[in-house]
């Protein structure tokens, strides 16, 4: 079993700037690729970025060149550096891994960008 807490989320205004932060416990050792994801209202939840155990990274075309997925594995945790945000990023993010051929969630945390 893993657990991923996320915290950073918050209001700001376009153009602003917020890092979200993931921190799993758990079954760390299992870890692998881990990524945010993201649910506005009445739309599906969707990719924004992954990166794996080796930091190889992949970012959705909406968020290249404004979002940097980070990890730090002596942390067991993974980050999501938001710049340049716009009204169309609101929505909740929930942090994601894989650990041992099962898939896990956090609980969301809320990302209000207000125009």
């Amino acid at each position: 079993q893993v657990q991923l807490v996320e915290s950073g989320g918050g209001l700001v205004s376009t153009g602003g700037s917020l890092r979200l932060s993931c921190a799993a416990s758990g079954s760390i050792f299992s870890i692998g690729t881990m990524g945010w994801y993201r649910q506005a209202p009445g739309k599906q939840r969707e990719l924004v970025a992954t990166i794996t155990s080796v930091g190889r990274t992949n970012y959705a075309d909406s968020v290249k060149g404004r979002f940097t997925i980070s990890r730090d594995n002596a942390k067991n945790s993974v980050y999501l550096q938001m710049n340049s945000l716009r009204p169309e990023d609101t929505a909740v993010y929930y942090c994601n891994a894989w650990a041992a051929g099962y898939n896990y969630w956090g609980q969301g945390t809320q990302v209000t960008v207000s125009s």
